[in-house]
């Protein structure tokens, strides 16, 4: 089936021998009433946008839902590309045996979801707008250090009546840039406070945050990304589906490995790598209370190639947590 988040869907049918059944197109009332109709089936749907809501609308009818992602389905197309064309490779793709599929997400799963993609947009609105404060505070030579915590300092020394010798219109738009970015931050901070409510009720994200590096915000997008890890074989086919795995364009038995192939959730890799950079710190001051293997590799590798090295092997940590259903034991000197 092709086309969830439309309000046409484009559906293929296909028989136990192969033969075509239907291939048409349903308005979204028609949905409900077409399903129910059929006898229960496997049924195979892209990867998208209310996906994962008709996934589990169908199943309640006892049909067999399985969602592919979108890269996946590309390679069963055979000419030209259309709606027809992609839910007949949709159609091919699903009953493939070695065929990977997306795990149906829970309600509870998307609602702690929804909080991390808000969360996610209000931090991105205010670093647009602390950018543009020091943007032009800089055009009347006036320099404040570089990261959150010195903007929002200034941020409040302005609303509080400080300011520098400007113009009044400067003035104006300085101190309502410092309003906005002062407003932006208490939201990040109410976020984060929802989502460390999210994490609490939630056995596995207490589970993962026995792992060093990962707190709350990572563990519960995590645990509601990934659910309980049982679609991947083993902790690399995770950090793969990450993108925290190098790149294998090996052939004639040479090996050559390249880049990180950044494939995979956009959104953990940067929260994982980000985590691993700040324990880098950590790491470095004491590093025989730490994993013998972090500490070796950090003298090895330049810091970013370390950070990403580091998520890696924690990825692989975080399957093993999932799988075992125990927390994290670290190793020491």
């Amino acid at each position: 089936m092709r086309g969830m988040a439309k309000n046409v869907f484009q559906v293929h049918g296909i028989t136990a021998d192969g033969t075509v059944a239907f291939n048409r197109s349903l308005r979204r009332a028609q949905m409900f009433t077409f399903f129910q109709k059929l006898e229960p089936c496997l049924i195979g749907m892209e990867a998208c946008g209310s996906s994962h809501y008709w996934a589990r609308e169908l199943s309640k009818l006892g049909h067999v839902v399985k969602l592919i992602a979108p890269v996946y389905v590309k390679p069963y197309v055979k000419r030209g590309k259309s709606d027809a064309a992609d839910a007949e490779a949709i159609c091919e793709a699903v009953t493939r045996p070695t065929m990977r599929f997306v795990e149906v997400k829970s309600p509870k799963q998307q609602a702690i979801l929804s909080i991390h993609r808000a969360r996610d947009l209000i931090v991105r609105q205010r670093t647009q707008t602390i950018n543009m404060l020091r943007g032009l505070l800089a055009e009347f030579g006036i320099i404040f250090a570089q990261g959150v915590g010195h903007a929002v300092r200034f941020a409040k020394r302005a609303h509080e009546g400080y300011m520098p010798d400007l113009p009044q219109a400067a003035c104006d738009v300085i101190v309502d840039l410092s309003e906005q970015v002062l407003t932006l931050h208490a939201r990040v901070n109410w976020y984060g406070r929802r989502t460390a409510v999210a994490a609490r009720s939630e056995p596995r994200m207490a589970l993962l945050e026995t792992i060093p590096g990962i707190g709350p915000i990572t563990a519960s997008a995590i645990v509601a990304t990934v659910g309980s890890g049982e679609q991947f074989r083993s902790g690399r086919d995770l950090s793969a589906w990450l993108g925290l795995t190098p790149i294998n364009k090996s052939t004639g038995g040479k090996e050559r490995l390249g880049r990180i192939s950044k494939m995979g959730d956009l959104y953990i890799r940067r929260l994982m790598v980000v985590g691993m950079t700040s324990r880098m710190k950590q790491i470095r001051e004491n590093p025989e209370r730490f994993d013998p293997w972090f500490a070796d590799i950090l003298q090895r590798k330049p810091a970013k190639l370390a950070a990403i090295a580091m998520a890696n092997k924690t990825a692989r940590i975080i399957w093993a947590v999932l799988s075992r259903n125990e927390p994290y034991m670290e190793r020491t000197v």
